[in-house]
């Protein structure tokens, strides 16, 4: 899946608006300690962008908003709805040309086929009723219509592991089971692609014992500073460092994230 960039500076703030505090629930752009986990989920919504071209978009969980505002530099309408009221008042006022709302993803205050695409990337983890979602997105696009997930794969972010170790998620899923998900709320799938390392990435992870991931996690469990030389690595981290490949092109259970595409019917 090749890189599209479309119009729009998702890191840039504007003046007199606030950054939302980093909990660990959400990404934050503009920090360099969290430059890593950023560009990890903007690329996603920077490689599918292009599906959202012209069309009315939901993003579903928009946390702080600088992806529903990215896919605004494409989409004709971008709806961004988060559960959060600190969140939504945020995206209100950093970015304009999202319509910000309020409201469960459990039921989705909108009326039924009034979206064409609906967006859902690093949330349906947190989701407690992943099957009353998908059902709720299905309800909410049009025939034809297409939503779009990314998670982290269960089977490397949690490795052998029955429960999460990031608290904030109630449930994580494998691509099998995210398939299943899909298709038992009604939707055909139209691809299954996985987030992995590139080159660049490859040797991030050599120069800091094997891997940049767990070099970050040992500084934050342990509240300890950063090295120079791995503060520096994560600062450069840039989208074109991740590899979007289809399950077909490397095993998807080895993959970072999974980015599952699915079509209501």
């Amino acid at each position: 899946m090749k890189s599209t960039k479309p119009a729009g500076d998702p890191t840039g703030t504007p003046p007199g608006t606030t950054t939302l505090p980093l909990t660990g629930e959400r990404t934050i752009p503009g920090l360099d300690v969290e430059n890593y986990w950023f560009r990890r989920h903007e690329v996603v919504y920077e490689r599918l962008a292009p599906r959202c071209v012209g069309r009315t978009v939901l993003e579903a969980g928009c946390g702080e908003g600088y992806g529903a505002d990215l896919i605004a530099g494409v989409a004709e309408r971008v709806i961004g709805l988060d559960y959060d009221d600190a969140a939504v008042a945020h995206v209100r006022s950093r970015y304009p040309r999202v319509e910000s709302i309020q409201g469960n993803l459990a039921e989705l205050p909108l009326p039924d086929a009034s979206v064409d695409v609906v967006v859902n990337f690093q949330v349906i983890e947190h989701l407690w009723d992943q099957a009353q979602f998908i059902g709720e997105c299905a309800r909410v696009l049009r025939p034809g219509g297409v939503l779009m997930i990314s998670t982290p794969n269960r089977i490397t972010f949690s490795p052998g592991r029955d429960t999460p170790i990031n608290p904030f998620h109630t449930r994580e899923l494998n691509a099998a089971e995210l398939t299943e998900l899909l298709v038992e709320g009604g939707f055909a799938m139209d691809g299954m692609f996985g987030v992995f390392h590139g080159p660049a990435l490859q040797a991030m992870d050599a120069r800091h014992g094997g891997s940049i991931i767990d070099a970050q996690i040992a500084r934050a469990v342990a509240d300890a500073p950063w090295p120079a030389d791995l503060l520096a690595d994560v600062a450069a981290v840039d989208c074109d460092d991740f590899d979007i490949l289809e399950a077909t092109e490397r095993d998807i259970d080895d993959s970072l994230d999974l980015v599952a595409i699915a079509v209501r019917p």
